[in-house]
């Protein structure tokens, strides 16, 4: 009988579990979506179901002052794979920098570099058991309480630190969330580190811009039924923009498609 009551206690706390989610694609702004779609399949690891674009007129905002940061694929020999971009023409915004420390590794171990892409966009080569499409790195006001909103909303799983701060090579890399959302990690760094590596461009701000008309327009999500996911955020409080776009933490813009991402 205990265990029988007990059962029927644990039902409701598992049943408030959100269907998960899963990554299908960032969107980007480009003046000329054809020649960003060869730059990144001669650069990188090309998935189709990763990467979105909108063709516009003018040059899209790439400064970073919205709260999408950068996105970025694997290496496994990352010096290898550096010097291969460079002898192809690759232009990079930071070279390639050894941050072994930074993940508790042995130096030589862990490195990582910024491609300046297609309408400026920043792009990451980091050291991975991997060549694919890895990562989307984000800033936030609150790096814990993002986590947790999208642990809330979407089922992504993966860790939230505690709200302690860190400082590496002078700049803040904690509090840090990191999630998983199929094959891509989705990291949260805190807005500090904007504040700390970008000074000029953060020294009168008070808030994220928008994401939505820069160079990264917003994130998609996949989701199993799309009306019962939209019905489910607006009774939780969620913003819901335009159609299926919905605004979560920081300003960001996120498109919610249904059906499940293909992953090949």
């Amino acid at each position: 009988m205990r265990i029988l009551i007990l059962l029927a206690l644990l039902v409701p706390a598992a049943a408030q579990e959100p269907p998960k989610a899963h990554f299908h694609h960032i969107h980007l702004n480009s003046t000329d979506p054809a020649a960003a779609i060869d730059f990144y399949k001669r650069k990188f690891y090309w998935d189709k179901s990763s990467i979105l674009f909108t063709k516009v007129k003018d040059p899209p905002p790439s400064d970073i002052v919205s709260a999408i940061w950068h996105f970025g694929w694997g290496a496994e020999d990352m010096p290898a794979t550096y010097k291969k971009q460079i002898e192809s023409g690759t232009r990079f915004q930071t070279p390639i920098t050894d941050i072994s420390d930074l993940v508790g590794k042995p130096p030589g171990s862990f490195f990582f570099a910024y491609v300046d892409g297609p309408d400026h966009a920043l792009i990451e080569l980091n050291t991975a058991a991997h060549h694919h499409f890895g990562h989307v790195h984000l800033l936030s006001e609150d790096p814990v309480a993002a986590g947790q909103w999208y642990k809330k909303h979407f089922g992504i799983p993966g860790y939230i630190g505690p709200r302690t701060g860190r400082v590496y090579r002078g700049v803040h890399v904690e509090p840090v969330a990191s999630l998983n959302m199929d094959n891509v990690n989705i990291i949260i760094y805190p807005v500090e580190y904007a504040r700390d590596a970008m000074p000029d461009l953060w020294k009168d701000r008070k808030d994220f811009e928008p994401t939505k008309g820069r160079v990264v327009d917003h994130l998609a999500f996949s989701v199993d039924n799309l009306r019962e996911t939209l019905e489910r955020l607006r009774k939780d409080g969620v913003k819901v923009t335009d159609g299926a776009l919905i605004e979560g933490p920081d300003r960001i813009r996120i498109e919610l498609v249904e059906g499940q991402a293909t992953k090949e």
